[in-house]
């Protein structure tokens, strides 16, 4: 887990930003981190209105096609050390769940009991690559990223917790500081959080005047190349 939790100034600043324009302003403040960190692939966003989450990842593994095989007490036992996991400290908190089944989504760990449980215990919400369920009788709020929407919880159970994942490339450790929202998810390295607020309005400052010479009216090639990053980047 994050030794030393973030202030809430610095997680305030972070809200504020899309995740693109995180994943943007990492270029600058942590460039060896250009190319990973962040989900490489589509998820479904159900309520893409719902403001950026950023929290502490707390992690886990499920599978639903097929009985846990435990008994009933290794069943509750798995799943009370799982709920103690998610209320650990700091929060708040982004649950990332990797379904292992061969094909993800088989049955939704999500739905209306498991986002007001989860929500109660400080998660902003989860990102999955499994499916999600119930959409309208949600926990108030929680936000979602998943790998697709279905109507059964078929056998889901909890795996493992407090583990390393992946869920659509981005790799996660517990602890880790994530910054969600519409387009995917990134983890932004806790020794640099504080610099991604200022690198996102020096790239914004760079990107609006290019963005206004070319929707000013009268725009030619070679004011283009005159304003274009030497760099490559916009």
């Amino acid at each position: 887990m994050a030794a030393d939790p973030l202030s809430p100034d610095v997680l305030g600043a972070l809200r504020a930003l899309d995740t693109p324009t995180v994943c943007n302003a990492l270029e600058i403040a942590a460039p060896h981190r250009r190319a990973y960190g962040y989900t490489t692939s589509p998820l479904v966003c159900p309520n893409p209105d719902a403001p950026p989450m950023v929290g502490y990842a707390r992690t886990g593994t499920i599978r639903a096609n097929a009985p846990s095989g435990r008994s009933g007490d290794e069943d509750l036992a798995v799943r009370v050390g799982y709920y103690r996991h998610m209320a650990e400290a700091p929060q708040p908190t982004i649950t990332v769940i990797s379904d292992i089944d061969a094909s993800p989504g088989y049955g939704a760990w999500w739905g209306e009991v498991n986002s007001s449980i989860h929500a109660g215990l400080g998660s902003l919400g989860v990102i999955t690559n499994g499916s999600i369920r119930d959409l309208g009788d949600w926990a108030p709020g929680f936000g979602a990223l998943a790998g697709s929407i279905g109507p059964s919880h078929a056998w889901v159970h909890v795996v493992e917790y407090a583990v390393p994942v992946t869920v659509h490339g981005m790799s996660v450790r517990p602890g880790d500081l994530i910054h969600a929202d519409r387009h995917g998810a990134v983890v932004v390295p806790t020794d640099v959080a504080a610099d991604v607020p200022e690198a996102a309005a020096h790239i914004a400052a760079a990107e609006r005047i290019l963005i206004d010479a070319a929707r000013g009216g009268g725009f030619t090639i070679d004011q283009l190349t005159s304003l274009l990053d030497p760099k490559g980047d916009h």
